[in-house]
């Protein structure tokens, strides 16, 4: 299985990205993909998630009402779209496909929700 991030980049304070995730080598459905981020010296923290069945989407107040999370089915492409960003998103961005629905006593960040990761790619918001 391969999970793929696309998109990253150098942008300016308020400018906009758009991240792509493929994925590859799965003989079965996921049921959701998740974004995560980590900083320089940070934690992996959670960004974004999107259930397959419905396109519900979740968000970290961080990003919220700025990122917007999508799907194309035709393409099997799930899409970050990151507005009015700031230097705080700099980061290195994970996608994450999970296999199994989330646990009732779990949350959609948990990174025990995913089964696979990309290797991430670099986003730099300069100030």
């Amino acid at each position: 299985v391969q999970v793929v991030e696309s998109g990253g980049g150098l942008v300016q304070v308020g400018g906009s990205l758009r991240l792509a995730c493929v994925i590859s080598g799965l003989d079965w459905d996921y049921w959701h993909i998740g974004w995560f981020r980590r900083a320089p010296g940070g934690d992996r923290e959670e960004v974004a998630y999107i259930r397959i069945s419905d396109d519900t989407t979740q968000y970290a107040d961080s990003v919220k009402g700025r990122f917007t999370a999508s799907r194309d089915k035709t393409t099997e492409t799930t899409y970050l779209q990151m507005d009015r960003l700031k230097p705080e998103d700099t980061a290195v961005y994970y996608c994450a496909v999970g296999l199994h629905p989330i646990r009732a006593d779990s949350t959609w960040y948990s990174l025990a929700e995913y089964d696979y990761w990309g290797r991430g790619t670099q986003v730099t918001v300069s100030s």
